[in-house]
């Protein structure tokens, strides 16, 4: 544990959500389901069952930096999830470019620090308040101290992913530079039920989704949503074997283990919704969504079938059926996928901030973050345009 000083407070660097209990975990903002704004991934629960399972670990290149905020007293003020890593994988906010520019050039980027919650492409907030506290202040303390750490550790930069819009101010008068990229989110307008959010779409596209959606349980395929007390360790083996033959095909090696599994099935279970796809008696298919006070989480999906239009179903009618069930304002559908666009999905912009030490490679940084920014916005201006609405009528 190592300790940064920043005015009255005293920073620690702390190896892991262990140096917190969950009672005064659940004092910092969004991080308690009884308080409004509440995400899932930032709960003790989540964060201690990546670690618990070794999913993060020294070995998986993910090593716990936990960043303490404490008043003179030693009372919990404020908190960072952070991580010192040696690769870019699982951040879902791509920087490889610039490690491998700064290495030709004779320059060492790993280790760095990266302040978000693993393998999980979802905003949130990442500066942790403790709530009976002047937010922007401790905000402003986190921030600073999470340059402070970075110096401290002798590392390349620091980053903090998918972050909300009142941590961006806060990073963004740290001085971390700006980036943005977009995700695709369905936005729930207060639909009484899936078919009037249908009555939204051009005539064309509704019909195209209605359907879709029958052709996707042809074949004697029935569709369960589970969740609580249902997630039982049978349910949870299977769905780890979609995961699993779908992880292997698309990233080489999934980032999740069974254990960590067992341990949100037990830990969470509230917070999780499973869809799945049963045929002739077994499932074949799922997709685990988390469940926020105002919002769904899609995030990862698998199958042992081939069935045509069962994973747009899956993944992304059955979320919306459920959000509008539950009147959760976004399902947020994770990472890229312009396809989701023609299922109610609209172009939504998210957040990320990056502190680098070096001056050279962060004005070379700052200078392809600005380009990016107007062609990321010129892109989200051109889905738009292609949104599956009725257009307005001029």
């Amino acid at each position: 544990m190592q300790n940064l000083e920043h005015g009255n407070f005293t920073l620690r660097a702390c190896e892991g959500i262990g140096a917190f209990t969950p009672a005064e975990w659940s004092r910092l903002t969004d991080t308690s389901r009884d308080r409004p704004g509440y995400n899932p991934f930032i709960s003790h629960a989540f964060l201690s069952s990546l670690e618990d399972s070794g999913c993060v670990a020294t070995k998986a290149g993910w090593l716990p930096q936990f960043l303490r905020l404490e008043d003179e007293c030693g009372v919990l003020v404020g908190a960072v999830p952070c991580y010192l890593k040696s690769h870019s994988q699982g951040e879902y906010v791509f920087d490889h470019g610039w490690a491998d520019a700064f290495e030709r050039a004779g320059g060492r980027y790993y280790p760095k620090l990266q302040a978000s919650i693993p393998f999980t492409p979802a905003t949130g907030p990442r500066l942790l308040v403790n709530y009976d506290w002047d937010g922007d202040a401790v905000r402003a303390a986190l921030a600073n101290g999470l340059q402070q750490l970075a110096t401290q550790l002798n590392v390349s930069s620091a980053h903090s992913t998918f972050v909300n819009e009142t941590d961006l101010v806060s990073f963004t008068e740290a001085g971390f530079l700006h980036r943005v990229d977009q995700q695709f989110h369905f936005i729930n307008d207060d639909y009484a039920n899936y078919d009037e959010f249908l009555d939204t779409l051009a005539s064309r596209k509704r019909k195209a989704l209605k359907k879709e959606r029958r052709e996707a349980v042809a074949n004697g395929i029935t569709i369960e949503r589970l969740t609580g007390t249902q997630l039982t360790q049978e349910v949870w083996d299977d769905f780890y074997t979609f995961y699993m033959d779908t992880g292997s095909r698309k990233w080489g090696r999934p980032y999740l283990n069974r254990k960590f599994y067992q341990l949100i099935g037990e830990r969470m279970p509230d917070d999780i919704m499973l869809v799945m796809a049963r045929r002739e008696g077994r499932y074949i298919a799922g997709a685990i969504n988390f469940i926020g006070s105002d919002r769904l989480y899609g995030r990862n999906w698998g199958c042992i079938e081939d069935h045509r239009f069962l994973h747009f179903e899956v993944c992304y009618h059955q979320a919306i059926d459920f959000a509008i069930e539950r009147k959760l304002r976004v399902v947020e559908a994770g990472a890229q996928g312009e396809h989701k666009l023609a299922r109610g999905y609209l172009p939504v912009i998210t957040n990320s901030v990056h502190y680098i030490a070096h001056e050279g490679l962060r004005r070379a940084v700052n200078n392809f973050l600005r380009h990016e920014r107007a062609d990321v916005a010129l892109m989200s201006d051109a889905l738009n345009e292609h949104a599956p609405f009725k257009k307005s009528e001029q």
